[in-house]
C-alpha cells in the first residue's frame, strides 16, 4: 500500500479537537464531517453537505460518482424522503450504499441548526 495521506487536519487541542476531514489510504480515500447550509431547510443542508463532499473529493481529484458508501446522520429520520429526492438529483443513478442514523448534533442544535451530516467512502480505481 502507498503512504496514507491525510487533508484538513484539525488538531485544535485547545478544543480538544483531532480529526482529518480527508484520509486517503490505498485505492480508498475516507471522508468526514461534510455538512453545509446549516440553519436552512433540510433539502438545502443536504445540497450543502453534498457540496462539502465535492469539495473535498476535489482535493484528491475524484467526482461524486467516485463515492460508494455514506453514512447520513439526520437530526429527524422523517426527512429521509428529502435526503432522497436530492440524491437521485445529484447522484443520477450512481447511488452509493448507504445507512442512515438518527443522532442528536453537539452543536448548532435547535429546530434552525444542523439536520443533515454525511460521512462517505468514495474508490480511486
Amino acid at each position: 500500500m502507498s503512504e496514507i495521506k491525510r487533508y484538513n487536519l484539525d488538531d485544535d487541542f485547545a478544543n480538544a479537537c483531532a480529526w482529518s476531514e480527508v484520509v486517503e489510504a490505498g485505492d480508498f480515500v475516507f471522508l468526514t464531517f461534510c455538512v453545509g447550509n446549516i440553519g436552512g431547510p433540510v433539502e438545502g443542508q443536504v445540497n450543502g453537505a453534498l457540496d462539502s463532499l465535492e469539495a473535498r473529493l476535489a482535493l484528491v481529484g475524484l467526482p461524486l460518482s467516485s463515492v460508494v458508501k455514506v453514512d447520513v446522520l439526520m437530526k429527524d429520520l422523517w426527512n429521509i424522503p428529502v435526503m432522497e429526492k436530492v440524491f437521485k438529483e445529484r447522484f443520477q443513478g450512481n447511488y452509493p450504499a448507504r445507512k442512515t442514523i438518527a443522532t442528536e448534533f453537539a452543536h448548532e442544535g435547535g429546530e434552525g441548526g444542523l439536520q443533515v451530516q454525511i460521512d462517505a467512502v468514495a474508490y480511486r480505481k
